[in-house]
């Protein structure tokens, strides 16, 4: 794996996305810049965290982070761009949010998105870099935060249990009763309703 070099300036912001794989609703991305006078603990891969650890954490990092933003792109959007393109989209607005503009980012992953600062990708970095994992954490939430919305306005399928991902449940929901507007009508699995 790559090395890790933290670049000596001020403010580092970590990037992470969350819903990359669902068959429905937003791509979420958040950028954070910690504060190194006010450390968090327990931070790592928010898929290694219960969800409750994850709420609390996320609450602790917005009120101690230096800055924190969430990105989305849409449904359409990611039809219309492809689901790399729109997490890009996604991690770029992120970045944008933040209220203290980074001198660098750290982004999870393999690739970049084009930004106006040096930046580089961290394969695993939700598990190496405190700020993505801080960043992984506050999409995670946001996104289960939006899941649950759904499934208020639509309870029959079953957005709270599986997130939107391609579950079995979530396939006999759609074969049941169709899809939503909020559903990725370029995705494989939903694509077959569209017509």
């Amino acid at each position: 794996m790559e090395e890790i070099i933290y670049p000596n300036v001020q403010y580092i912001a970590g990037v992470d996305e969350v819903g990359r794989g669902p068959l429905v609703g937003n791509v979420v991305t958040a950028a954070v810049i910690l504060d190194p006078t006010n450390p968090i603990e327990g931070l790592k891969d928010s898929k290694k965290l219960s969800e409750k650890k994850r709420d609390a954490l996320a609450e602790e990092i917005k009120q101690k982070a230096l800055a924190w933003s969430i990105g989305y792109a849409t449904p359409e959007e990611i039809d219309e761009l492809n689901i790399l393109h729109a997490t890009m989209l996604a991690m770029q607005r992120a970045v944008q949010g933040l209220k203290i503009t980074p001198e660098f980012v750290f982004v999870d992953g393999n690739r970049v998105p084009e930004l106006p600062m040096p930046a580089q990708a961290v394969v695993k970095g939700d598990d190496r870099v405190s700020e993505i994992s801080a960043a992984s954490i506050l999409a995670k939430v946001a996104r289960d935060a939006e899941m649950y919305a759904l499934d208020e306005k639509h309870p029959e399928y079953g957005f709270a249990k599986h997130k939107g991902y391609p579950t079995k449940l979530h396939f006999e929901k759609l074969a049941e009763y169709g899809i939503l507007p909020e559903h990725r009508k370029s995705f494989g699995p939903v694509k077959k309703y569209v017509e």
